[in-house]
């Protein structure tokens, strides 16, 4: 599993160099989560947001029925956070768990403003950052409620490719909003399909 840096992330993507970064992030506050350990839970509120340098985390809600909801997996070099959470500081309705040992950074709202001052096109790529992951959970939203079964599974390979490896099938199936039995429906179907 390849480790990420969040100043090797800033850098690559700000254009500056990395002792300029470096400088800004060494009094991030980081922190290892154990396999299966919470890094946040519904009630509370959210006052960060988690950058994944090493791991797997899954952010998640559940019914009152007790089923499992999963509205996005993140990987080494994504970021996770409950926004409604952390931008209008209401208590969460969510789970964040890794899901393997996980190394993160915890980005607050001061850091941010720190790194716009110091670094203006800071500005700029955050604000993609976050219209980006608007499109995604855009996108994601329509799929629920208007794609097949096969074409949400299709999406979440090209975009989660190396995901399917590191979670128990119910997850896959959880984030698709089908069954396991669904699921495993729709990938021998696929494998039908590609066998001809």
């Amino acid at each position: 599993m390849k480790e990420f840096s969040f100043t090797s992330f800033l850098t690559s993507n700000l254009n500056v160099e990395a002792n300029d970064i470096s400088a800004l992030t060494e009094d991030c506050n980081r922190r290892v989560y154990k396999k299966d350990e919470l890094l946040f839970q519904p009630g509370m509120v959210c006052s960060h947001t988690f950058f994944v340098e090493k791991g797997l985390i899954r952010q998640y809600s559940i019914d009152p029925a007790g089923k499992e909801h999963i509205l996005q997996f993140a990987p080494e070099n994504w970021f996770v956070s409950d926004r409604e959470s952390v931008y209008f500081n209401q208590p969460s309705q969510y789970f964040i768990q890794a899901l393997e040992e996980t190394q993160v950074v915890l980005i607050d709202e001061e850091f941010i403003r720190v790194l716009e001052k110091k670094i203006p096109a800071f500005r700029d790529f955050n604000n993609r950052l976050l219209h980006n992951q608007i499109r995604h959970l855009q996108n994601r939203v329509n799929l629920l409620l208007s794609a097949l079964a096969e074409d949400r599974y299709l999406t979440f390979v090209k975009m989660y490719p190396d995901v399917l490896l590191r979670v128990p099938q119910k997850m896959v199936a959880s984030y698709l909003g089908i069954t396991p039995e669904g699921l495993s429906r729709v990938r021998k179907e696929l494998a039908r399909k590609n066998k001809q």
